[in-house]
């Protein structure tokens, strides 16, 4: 099975629970945030603890991915943990806009308005809409991408990818969907598909969200002042423990009561619920459409997403370790060799690191049978290149950058890992 095959299939086996964590989960967390918050401070009234709950309730994918690419969790796990805090956001979003509209009503009317009577099947027609639109304009994008790369330069098909985002997003909108669900199934399809210029792709996004993110938290530290922190700090602190001590495991608890996780992972999973950019955002619905008390509503989810950030994110790593659920990072090597190709789609070039901790010794070159036509074509010694030759030797430590058909990467790694696992069960002299 190849690469997308086991993108696929690990996608898959999360989905379930991973879907029930982004609807239901979101929902639970909501509902205990504003039931204790409101318990803990009526006087801020139950309208601002009821809009609180929801603005807080979604995760931050991007810091949990952040995160998550320093450990190697176990798959299952990790693909839990990216698909629920990538799907969480229309949830929420949606929570929340409903929840604007309900405060402002009774704001504006003096009466108490009631939940929409179609919240329901909207909620479905954002979640199955903005799937079906992503897919479809995935799907279209995969299929055009050889065309438009053939014609263009590198730097214009990374505007090509940007323009498919903006046209999922937009599709999806246009329909009264989910934007953001349908950019992520988008990015899905196309991220496990294999697309020209995929790994300068890769890192061009990576950099182009982590300023995006950067730029958001920029704009928003604009509407904040330390004196109007201070004053609402004990809210706030007082915020991230209920969603993080009790609303975050009970929604998690119940997400995943039917799937097979220990309670090691839901201890996990619980902690992995970072509140980020989305949050914040979200906070200033409620003083763009006028409500009163938005701004402690923004200072205090402001507060909250700061503890989580500092706290959550900067233990997740060691959590992982604690609990037994993290392997060794894998080292990264400072030579990344690209293999780019417009004709021969099916031929892909796969990092194998031998890793000096697990195995020992060395084993000739020749000795390899790689399946098909598969060829070591270089080797990382030690962050010096070498050309492999018909005497060279492999040795522990090396990386090794072998061009494979697609489909066969398992074969290749298995057979150079058996041969080491040989190598390493021979007293070494």
């Amino acid at each position: 099975m190849g690469a997308s095959g086991k993108c696929k299939k690990k996608f898959r086996s999360a989905f379930a629970p991973a879907a029930a964590l982004a609807t239901v989960g979101v929902v639970v967390t909501a509902a205990i945030t504003a039931g204790l918050f409101y318990l803990l401070f009526p006087s801020f009234g139950l309208p601002a603890a009821m809009l609180i709950g929801c603005i807080i309730a979604s995760t931050d994918a991007a810091a949990v991915f952040s995160i998550l690419r320093t450990r190697a969790l176990e798959p299952k796990l990790t693909a839990l943990v990216e698909a629920e805090s990538a799907t969480n956001d229309p949830m929420a979003i949606l929570l929340t806009t409903v929840a604007v509209s309900i405060v402002f009503a009774q704001q504006t009317t003096g009466e108490a308005a009631g939940w929409p009577a179609g919240l329901v099947s909207k909620l479905i027609w954002q979640i199955v809409g903005g799937a079906l639109s992503g897919l479809l304009v995935g799907w279209g994008a995969c299929r055009l991408s050889r065309r438009v790369a053939a014609k263009l330069d590198m730097g214009y098909f990374y505007i090509f990818l940007l323009a498919v985002i903006l046209l999922s997003y937009g599709l999806a909108d246009f329909v009264k969907a989910s934007g953001i669900l349908s950019a992520f199934f988008a990015g899905f399809v196309i991220g496990n598909s294999n697309i020209p210029f995929k790994p300068t792709s890769t890192s061009f996004f990576d950099s182009l969200s982590t300023m995006s993110n950067v730029v958001i938290f920029v704009l928003l530290g604009f509407l904040v002042t330390m004196k109007e922190l201070i004053g609402v700090f004990w809210q706030g602190a007082a915020l991230f423990v209920i969603v993080t001590f009790v609303a975050r495991p009970a929604s998690t608890a119940v997400s995943t009561f039917f799937a097979k996780y220990g309670i090691k992972a839901n201890i996990f999973l619980s902690w992995c619920g970072l509140r980020g950019a989305v949050p914040m955002v979200l906070a200033t619905y409620p003083a763009a459409a006028g409500i009163n008390g938005a701004r402690d509503i923004f200072n205090i989810i402001c507060v909250a997403v700061l503890f989580s950030m500092v706290v959550q994110g900067s233990t997740i790593a060691k959590l992982a370790d604690k609990l037994g659920l993290a392997e060794k990072s894998k080292p990264r090597p400072k030579q990344v060799m690209e293999l780019m190709t417009l004709h021969n789609p099916e031929v892909e070039l796969m990092e194998i690191d031998i890793d000096s901790e697990i195995y020992a010794g060395s084993v000739p070159l020749s000795s390899f049978e790689l399946p098909g036509e598969a060829a070591i074509s270089m080797i990382n010694r030690n962050d010096k290149i070498i050309v492999p030759a018909a005497h060279a030797e492999v040795t522990a430590g090396d990386i090794l950058y072998v061009l494979v058909k697609a489909g066969e990467e398992e074969k290749a790694a298995s057979e150079i890992f058996n041969r080491f696992l040989v190598a390493t069960a021979k007293p070494q002299s």
